[in-house]
C-alpha cells in the first residue's frame, strides 16, 4: 500500500512540475507574459502552408505532437510574415546522413525558390553527410557564409534546440543553449561573404527585412516540435 501511494505521489509531482515548466508544444505563463506565441500546436498545420502554395504539402504530417516530413513535397512556410523576432524550436533528423534547414525572412517570388531570398540555418548530420565537410555547411551554420564556433549537436535521433534572434541586421544562432553564430546583415563584411558564396548570383538574397519563416524539404525525414516565436519591436 505504501508503494502504491508513493507511485501516486510521484506521478502527481511530475504532473505539477510539467504544468509549471510547460509541456511539449505549450507556452509557460512566463513565455506568454513575454509575448511568445506558438507556431505549431502539436495537433494541426494551422498557420502553415507550402511555399507559393495555398495548402501544406501532403508529406508534411502531424503525429504524436511532432511536425514531420515523410517524403518529397516542398518547403513549409508560415502564413504570417515576421520582421524582427526571436524563434525557438526543436529539431530531430529521422535518419543518419540527413539534411534540412530553417529559413527566415523568405520572400515568395514568382518562380524563385525560397533560398534565393532567405538566409538558412543549416540542419544536417555533421558526422555522415558529405556536405558537412565544408564548415559553413555544418549544423547551425549561416549556410555557406558563417560557420558555427563549434559542434554542439546531439546524435541523430535526439532532439536539438535551435534559437534564432533576428533584430534588424543583427542575427544570432543558438544551438542547445550555446551561441554558435553571430553576424550583421548588409555590412561590407556581409556583402563580401555573399559575393564569394553561391548566393552571389541572386541579388535578392538576404535583402528582405520582413518575410516568412520556413522549414526545408531537402528530401530527408526530419521532425520539429515546440516551434514558438516572439515578435520583437522593429529596429
Amino acid at each position: 500500500m505504501i508503494r502504491g501511494t508513493a507511485v501516486v505521489i510521484a506521478v502527481a509531482f511530475a504532473g505539477t512540475l510539467m504544468a509549471q515548466n510547460g509541456g511539449v508544444n505549450t507556452l509557460t505563463p512566463q513565455e506568454k507574459a513575454a509575448g511568445w506565441r506558438l507556431l505549431f500546436d502539436g495537433k494541426s498545420l494551422d498557420g502553415w502552408r507550402g511555399y507559393r502554395k495555398e495548402t501544406a504539402p501532403d508529406p508534411w504530417k502531424v503525429a504524436d505532437g511532432e511536425l514531420t516530413l515523410t517524403g518529397k513535397g516542398g518547403d513549409l512556410v508560415t502564413r504570417e510574415q515576421f520582421a524582427d523576432f526571436e524563434l525557438k524550436l526543436e529539431w530531430k533528423l529521422g535518419k543518419p546522413g540527413g539534411n534540412s534547414g530553417v529559413f527566415f525572412r523568405g520572400v515568395e517570388a514568382e518562380k524563385d525558390p525560397i533560398y534565393y531570398s532567405a538566409p538558412e540555418i543549416q540542419i544536417i548530420d555533421n558526422a555522415r553527410h558529405k556536405d558537412a565537410a565544408t564548415n559553413t555547411h555544418t549544423a547551425g551554420s549561416n549556410y555557406d557564409l558563417d560557420a558555427p564556433l563549434r559542434d554542439v549537436t546531439k546524435p541523430v535521433g535526439e532532439w536539438n534546440e535551435l534559437r534564432v534572434i533576428a533584430k534588424g541586421p543583427h542575427v544570432e544562432h543558438w544551438m542547445n543553449g550555446v551561441k554558435i553564430v553571430e553576424y550583421e546583415l548588409w555590412t561590407p563584411e556581409w556583402e563580401a561573404k555573399v559575393k564569394a558564396s553561391k548566393f552571389a548570383k541572386w541579388p535578392g538574397y538576404g535583402r528582405a527585412k520582413t518575410g516568412h519563416i520556413a522549414l526545408q524539404d531537402h528530401g530527408d525525414p526530419v521532425a520539429f516540435r515546440n516551434i514558438k516565436v516572439r515578435p520583437l519591436p522593429s529596429s
